[in-house]
């Protein structure tokens, strides 16, 4: 089951058919993120002069826009999540209303709730520490610690009309969508359900994204 009928754009509640596939188990990190950036001489993330890539590179890469996400999944032979894809690795299939259950997120679940207190990468937390906050399949970081933007364009009433498998959203848009809150969140964007937009060549130092890929 995908969206809710609590808000808007998550409606309606509605029953999503997707193929196998997979998802990574962190979101990127800087260290991964800076084979890419040497390897191709793309222009570096928004605030990248600050990490400490021997202390630090096991933190998630922020300042990313969604350009920068989607060649860095390509480049490794991935590709970017879909919206459905996300939210099913996030939930499972009982509903639940974050990775790991009802439960409120407590910092045992998520890097969040640190509004506006931004010190660099020290801010983030290392992909995969906080082990309470995992979700039904073993991916971790799905709420909390970066926003992760995924393949599809924006639309607030798309759940209205899409199709019953393997959506994709709308063929074309202005905004693309990003899941699952960030350190600075509190926990209404913490829900597995939250839809959140923004524009692609957007950047900020919450921005972040993992990769998916079919299974074979």
């Amino acid at each position: 089951m995908m969206g809710s009928n609590e808000y808007g754009n998550e409606k309606p509640l509605h029953r999503v058919h997707l193929d196998a596939f997979y998802m990574d188990k962190y979101e990127v990190t800087a260290s991964r993120y800076a084979r890419f950036l040497e390897a191709t001489g793309r222009e570096q993330p928004f605030g990248w002069k600050e990490v400490n890539l021997s202390s630090q590179g096991d933190r998630p890469v922020t300042g990313v826009d969604w350009h920068d996400a989607n060649d860095y999944c390509r480049w490794v032979g991935k590709r970017l999540p879909s919206e459905a894809e996300w939210e099913k690795s996030a939930r499972g299939t009982d509903g639940r209303k974050y990775p790991w259950g009802n439960e409120e997120p407590t910092d045992r679940h998520a890097n969040s709730n640190k509004c506006c207190n931004w010190k660099g990468y020290g801010t983030l937390t290392a992909v995969g520490s906080l082990e309470a906050g995992g979700s039904p399949y073993g991916i971790y970081d799905l709420a909390g610690n970066v926003w992760e933007w995924v393949a599809d364009w924006y639309d607030k009433s798309y759940y209205q009309r899409s199709p019953d498998r393997n959506p994709e959203g709308p063929s074309e848009g202005v905004m693309k969508v990003i899941r699952g809150g960030a350190w600075d969140s509190t926990a209404l964007f913490l829900r597995s359900t939250f839809r959140l937009s923004y524009d692609p060549p957007h950047k900020h130092f919450n921005f972040g994204f993992r990769c998916a890929g079919p299974a074979e």
